[in-house]
């Protein structure tokens, strides 16, 4: 990840360098009007979390319960997911095999834009539309012992924002912030072959995005920069059910509580990312 970013920041670091001859230019107000443009970078997800999954054993819709097992192991043990949670997709059945790491990756998008300059004071409005292949999953073991991975992916991903800048000759020093999109894709596996399961939800999530930037006019029309986001999304609407598969015994943990099985969803509903990318726009 890291030596992905630097070639990121180093194209536009070189950008700007090759553009800055091209700022002795007149013209009075260079950040004035409508454009259009593009992004490519780096899309990463913050580490650490607890991100685990939650249970819902009687269906009444709130979740927190804990799984248990219809007697005691050896050890006094009842919780049914005592092997614990990680965050990534499970190496193998037990939590001793762990977990692999969430997957960041490149992001790119389209954007269209208007901004009004006044003086040395820029402000104006943004839309963007793009991709990010980001991957965010989330694992819990039980003691059979089987895994159970929550995985979710952005199809495509939109925002609308306002900036605000300031403009040192051609150069623009900006924030940015507004309302953000993105169309969710979510899988479940398991390696459980005892119940059956089923899933449901939405894929929409909304929520907002933040960051900051420079760009550097090149010529009458042209401009390159660099940029920083960093963005959360409400993902709260996907759930799976782990039932009866017509022979499942009654004395399984997800059957316990309620005959008509378990709903388990994971207990971090954010979707959270940074994203650093070099951006190019034509001003009309």
């Amino acid at each position: 990840m890291r030596n992905k970013m630097f070639f990121v920041l180093a194209g536009g670091a070189a950008a700007l360098a090759m553009a800055a001859p091209a700022s002795a230019q007149t013209d009075d107000a260079p950040f004035d009007g409508p454009y259009v443009g593009g992004s490519l970078g780096y899309d990463f997800q913050p580490k650490g979390g607890n991100d685990s999954i939650q249970f819902d054993r009687n269906l009444d819709g709130t979740y927190g319960d804990t799984l248990t097992l219809a007697a005691p192991q050896a050890n006094g043990n009842t919780n049914a997911f005592q092997p614990g949670f990680c965050r990534g997709q499970a190496n193998g059945t037990s939590a001793a095999n762990g977990c692999r790491q969430n997957k960041d990756g490149t992001g790119y998008a389209a954007r269209i834009g208007f901004d009004k300059q006044f003086g040395a004071i820029v402000v104006g409005a943004v839309g963007e539309f793009g991709k990010s292949e980001i991957r965010d999953s989330v694992t819990g073991f039980s003691t059979t012992p089987a895994s159970y991975t929550f995985t979710r992916e952005v199809d495509y991903d939109a925002s609308a924002r306002l900036r605000l800048g300031f403009a040192a000759n051609k150069t623009l020093f900006y924030g940015t912030g507004g309302v953000a999109y993105a169309k969710v894709d979510h899988s479940f596996e398991t390696s459980n072959t005892a119940n059956a399961f089923s899933s449901s939800g939405k894929n929409d999530a909304w929520g907002y995005v933040v960051g900051g930037g420079v760009e550097q006019k090149v010529g009458s029309n042209f401009s390159v920069g660099l940029e920083y986001q960093y963005k959360t999304l409400k993902d709260d609407d996907y759930t799976v059910r782990a039932g009866n598969t017509g022979t499942t015994a009654a004395t399984n943990p997800f059957l316990l509580g309620n005959a008509q099985g378990t709903d388990l969803q994971r207990s971090d509903d954010r979707l959270k990312s940074h994203s650093v990318r070099a951006v190019a726009a034509f001003r009309f």
